[in-house]
């Protein structure tokens, strides 16, 4: 069977992927990080009425041909108030956020303006000289600049992060209708695997993947279960796969992918729903899973198996299980963020599928690259920016362009 290249794989996915229709409301605080359930239309306009970007002088522009005319201050506009309507040939001091009174139709800024007299206790009853021709509309905040009253302002589908909540907040919004968070179920294969802060077995090594994957779940704004490390035993993967469908819509297990003797991932998944192995034409994570786990009441949870070595683990969520969590979230996929850099490096003997080097963003804005790009090295994912994309069969030269995406689009969304 031939090996389905990254875009194959990542279109079989997304198109299993349907999103959720399960919606809460929540505060505006508790949505950080949330997918908005449906499109928030605002009520009122922003700004509500015309208003000023800077402490100055407002004014009608017509009335100021040239540098140097003076004219009288007959009103003081702070903001949280409204003018009266300015007279022809006069001005009013007006302060930043203030609403423009009626008749005005410019703002000059204070620098611009040389104060003639002293204010009185109204802080008026003096004179400018305005230093400064300006334009129609100059420094004025049109009503509805920002946001329009009857008018879609953040879509369904939108990831909510700190500045979208504050659009919300800017329609006088407290609380969003958003999506449930997807809940995920992960556990790991190995008996060589031993947790963080307990004795190191004979043999054994510490399990790394456990606590990259947990992380990049999280960082997609995912609930998630840890079933932990699971015996290396058909039964005991069958159990935890039926314990972990119940409550989970996703499933995503690291190592017992490949067709060792002691790789039960395939089996177990079979029996109890239905499996696809893939072989993938991408270097670091060539075997890759996809299925579905059997529940009650005749539904299902997805499953996806990740290979076992660390970095082909972090590379295989990134480019599959990120974009189909995010399918599944509701949000739009959007091709994997990229932008051309120059390599640092020589690439000369290029491997027959698609690689992701781990590289480093240089002082000089080139790529370097890390000097082991083996599978096993964790290390080099953490030194990297992010990956270097390298087409099948592709040579690179120092000083050619190459696809670079970064790791923190990736990890956030």
């Amino acid at each position: 069977m031939s090996m389905k290249t990254a875009t194959e794989a990542l279109a079989i996915l997304l198109a299993q992927a349907k999103p959720s229709h399960f919606e809460e409301l929540v505060s505006l605080q508790e949505s950080l990080g949330r997918v908005l359930a449906l499109d928030l239309i605002s009520s009122v306009n922003v700004p509500p009425m015309d208003n000023t970007q800077m402490d100055g002088y407002v004014l009608r522009a017509e009335d100021i041909t040239k540098e140097g005319v003076v004219i009288p201050v007959t009103q003081r506009i702070p903001a949280g108030y409204i003018g009266q309507p300015l007279q022809a040939g006069t001005a009013a001091r007006i302060f930043t956020g203030a609403s423009i009174p009626p008749n005005a139709t410019a703002v000059v800024m204070q620098e611009d303006c040389e104060v003639i007299g002293q204010p009185n206790e109204s802080g008026i009853g003096y004179q400018i000289k305005v230093n400064h021709i300006p334009q129609f509309g100059e420094w004025i905040r049109a009503k509805g600049e920002d946001l329009r009253e009857n008018t879609t302002i953040l879509q369904m589908g939108t990831y909510l992060r700190p500045q979208e909540l504050g659009v919300a907040a800017s329609a006088g919004v407290t609380r969003l209708m958003v999506k449930k968070k997807i809940k995920v179920a992960l556990f790991f294969t190995g008996d060589e695997l031993t947790l963080p802060g307990q004795p190191l077995k004979p043999g054994g090594i510490y399990n790394s993947n456990r606590d990259t994957l947990i992380a990049c779940v999280r960082a997609l704004g995912c609930d998630y279960t840890d079933f932990g490390i699971v015996p290396d035993t058909l039964q005991a993967t069958r159990d935890t796969l039926r314990v972990a469908a119940k409550e989970h819509d996703l499933i995503v297990t690291s190592g017992g992918v490949s067709v060792g003797e002691e790789d039960h991932i395939k089996p177990a998944v079979n029996a109890e729903g239905q499996l696809d192995m893939w072989q993938i034409a991408i270097k670091p994570g060539k075997p890759l899973a996809f299925g579905s786990v059997r529940r009650e009441l005749e539904s299902s949870a997805w499953f996806m198996g990740l290979p076992g070595n660390p970095v082909s683990s972090f590379v295989t969520f990134l480019l599959f299980v990120r974009p189909f969590i995010l399918a599944l979230q509701g949000r739009e996929h959007r091709n994997d963020p990229y932008i051309l850099l120059e390599s640092n490096f020589d690439w000369l003997r290029p491997d027959k599928r698609n690689e992701f080097l781990r590289v480093k963003i240089s002082q000089d804005g080139k790529l370097d690259l890390f000097p082991n790009q083996s599978s096993g090295v964790l290390t080099s994912a953490a030194w990297g920016d992010g990956l270097a994309d390298i087409p099948a069969g592709h040579v690179v030269r120092k000083g050619d362009q190459i696809r670079f995406i970064p790791f923190n689009q990736l990890l956030h969304g």
